[in-house]
C-alpha cells in the first residue's frame, strides 16, 4: 500500500550518472510497498485455485526475488541512517511519508508468510524456526509503528481534515497483518503452550489494529465527502481502504481455523469451536464491507484516469490492497464452500498478477533512470517550521 507525497520535493535528474550517494540520500520507506506488493502476488499465486506445479515455481521465483529486495531496501534505508542521519530524521515530522515505516513490517510479513508457503516445503523445521523468529521481528515492529507513529501525528506534525488520505491507515495496519501472520504459524508450532501464545498474541494484535483502522474509515468517508477526492498524485491512497479490511477478514479466518485444535490442546474444550465460527462469520462481514470499498475504488480510479493520473511509487497502493482482499476472498471460499467466491478470488489473483506486471515495468523504469528517488522530507517547508531547527 503506498502514496507518494503530492508536496514538491527535490528529486534526481532522469540519468544513469546519478552517484549512489545521492540515491541512498533520496531513499525513502515507500519503497518497501513494492516488497509488499510482490510478496503479495507470490502469496496469492500459491493460493488461487488455477495454481499448477509450472506457477508454484513462478510463486517461489517471486518470493526469492522479493526477499532480496528486502534486504537490498533495508541496507540502503539503513545505509542513509548512517550517512545522512540529520535528514533522514526529518522524516519524523513529514506528514506523508512517516505513514510509510508501516511498510517494513508489512513487507517482512510477507517473507515470514513465503517461508511457511515456499521454505517449510524444502527446509522443513529450519524454515519454520526461522519464520517464527522473524515473526516476533515483524509484530515488535508493527506494534512500535501502531503506536509512534499516530504518537508524532499527535505532537509533532502538521495534519488537517482537507489534507487528509487513506495513508493514515498504514502504520496502524501493520499490526494485523502481523496477525494474520500467526494464522499461517501456528499449524507449524508442535508445542501446545506455544501454540496458545501465538494464538491470543494474533488476536491481540488484531485488536490493536482493525478497531482503530474502521474507526479512521469513517473519518475518511466524512473527509470525502466535505473535500471531494484528493490529488492526482495521491489517486492510488483510495486503494488503501481496502487493505486492513481484507487483512482483518483473513486474520479472523486462519486464527478462527487453528483455534479449535489449539483450544482443545489447552484444555480449552468449545472455545476453539466459537472462534471459529466467530472467524467465518466476521470475515464475511468484512468481506462485504470490502466489497463497497474496492467498487469505490474502482470507480475513483476511473475517474483519475480520465483526469490523466501521472506514475509514481504511490501505484503500488493498487497491489497489496487486491492482494490480501483476494486472499482473504479464497480463505473465505475454502472456509464456506461457496463456489462462486473461490471464482471471484481467482478473478482478483488475475488482476493483481497484471497490475504488477504493469507497475513493476514501471518502476524498474523509472528507478534506472533515477526519477523515482524523491524525499518529500527534504523539500523545503515539508516539516512543520518549528521543527525544522531539531531536523535541519
Amino acid at each position: 500500500m503506498s502514496v507518494i507525497a503530492a508536496l514538491p520535493a527535490p528529486a534526481l535528474s532522469p540519468t544513469r550518472s546519478a552517484p549512489l550517494g545521492e540515491i541512498v540520500r533520496r531513499f525513502t520507506p515507500n519503497w518497501f510497498t513494492v516488497t509488499m506488493g510482490t510478496g503479495i502476488l507470490a502469496l496469492a499465486l500459491k493460493q488461487a485455485p488455477f495454481a499448477t506445479p509450472a506457477l508454484d515455481r513462478v510463486a517461489e521465483a517471486l518470493w526469492i526475488g522479493n526477499t532480496g529486495l528486502f534486504g537490498l531496501f533495508s541496507l540502503f534505508y539503513a545505509a542513509r541512517w548512517l550517512m545522512f542521519p540529520r535528514e533522514a530524521q526529518r522524516i519524523f515530522g513529514h506528514s506523508v511519508m512517516s505513514m510509510f515505516f508501516g511498510a517494513i513490517p508489512m513487507g517482512l510479513a510477507t517473507i515470514v508468510n513465503g517461508l511457511v508457503a515456499f521454505g517449510i516445503p524444502h527446509w522443513g523445521d529450519r524454515a519454520a524456526a526461522l519464520a517464527t523468529a522473524l515473526w516476533w521481528v515483524d509484530a515488535a515492529m508493527a506494534v512500535v509503528c501502531g503506536v509512534a507513529v499516530p504518537f508524532l501525528m499527535f505532537t509533532r506534525q502538521d495534519h488537517s481534515m482537507e489534507k487528509m488520505t487513506a495513508v493514515w491507515l498504514l502504520p496502524i495496519v501493520a499490526a494485523e497483518v502481523a496477525a494474520a501472520s500467526a494464522g499461517t504459524l501456528i499449524p507449524h508450532v508442535a508445542d501446545p503452550e506455544a501454540a496458545l501464545r501465538f494464538l491470543v498474541l494474533g488476536y491481540a494484535l488484531w485488536a490493536f489494529s482493525v478497531p482503530l483502522a474502521l474507526s479512521i474509515l469513517v473519518i475518511l468517508v466524512l473527509r470525502l465527502v466535505l473535500h471531494k477526492l484528493p490529488h492526482k498524485d495521491m489517486a492510488a491512497s483510495g486503494w488503501l481502504a481496502l487493505g486492513p479490511i481484507g487483512t482483518g477478514a483473513l486474520g479472523l479466518l486462519l486464527l478462527g481455523a487453528d483455534a479449535p485444535r489449539v483450544c482443545d490442546a489447552a484444555g480449552l474444550p468449545g472455545i476453539g469451536a466459537v472462534a471459529a465460527g466467530i472467524g467465518l462469520v466476521g470475515g464475511t462481514i468484512l468481506w462485504g464491507y470490502g466489497a463497497w470499498w474496492l467498487a469505490l475504488a474502482v470507480a475513483t480510479t476511473i475517474r483519475y484516469l480520465r483526469d490523466g493520473m501521472p506514475f509514481n511509487l504511490g501505484w503500488w497502493g493498487f497491489t497489496f490492497p487486491i492482494g490480501v482482499y483476494a486472499v482473504a476472498t479464497l480463505a473465505l471460499a475454502r472456509g464456506t464452500h461457496v463456489a462462486f467466491l473461490g471464482t471471484v478470488g481467482a478473478g482478483l489473483v488475475v488482476c493483481l498478477a497484471l497490475l504488477w506486471v504493469t507497475i513493476a515495468a514501471r518502476t524498474l523504469h523509472g528507478a534506472w533512470n533515477h526519477a523515482l528517488f524523491v524525499s518529500p522530507c527534504l523539500a523545503k517547508g515539508a516539516i512543520p517550521k518549528d521543527l525544522e531547527a531539531d531536523f535541519g
